[in-house]
């Protein structure tokens, strides 16, 4: 799956990423315990009138959507990190690192990159302008 890089992509990174492990502990329950059993109920006609019967099993199509949710939560993730990991220039690589990958705040990072006085630099003379340059938006 060939994931094009968007500026969506890259704000939703950290989020994307906290959710994996949850959605992980939530399909390992669904298997172990009871939380993949749903309930239904159908009609009963052997008498002839209709009498409402429940029936439990497990829950497979909500099992395989949040599979499904896993698998491309995962991918994005390996996108970003994979997309980040090839940038070129080494002072961008290591903002975008720090900032979406480590998740360091941009003051933090303005004093890392030698910019104590402004903490908005590498935020909008690295990062924005890097983006600005590629046509992310």
């Amino acid at each position: 799956m060939d994931i094009k890089m968007t500026r969506k992509l890259l704000d939703n990174y950290r989020k994307t990423k906290k959710e994996i492990p949850m959605l992980e502990v939530e399909l390992q329950d669904m298997q172990e315990g009871d939380n993949g059993f749903g309930n239904s109920t159908i009609f009963d006609y052997q008498t002839g009138y209709p009498r409402p019967q429940s029936v439990v099993g497990f829950d497979w199509p909500l099992y395989e959507s949040r599979k499904k949710a896993l698998d491309r939560k995962r991918s994005e993730v390996m996108a970003v990190e994979k997309w980040i990991n090839f940038i070129e220039d080494g002072q961008t690589r290591c903002v975008f690192r720090m900032f979406y990958i480590d998740g360091m705040s941009w003051k933090k990072i303005a004093e890392k990159t030698g910019h104590r006085k402004n903490a908005d630099y590498p935020r909008l003379y690295i990062r924005d302008a890097y983006l600005k340059k590629l046509g992310i938006k």
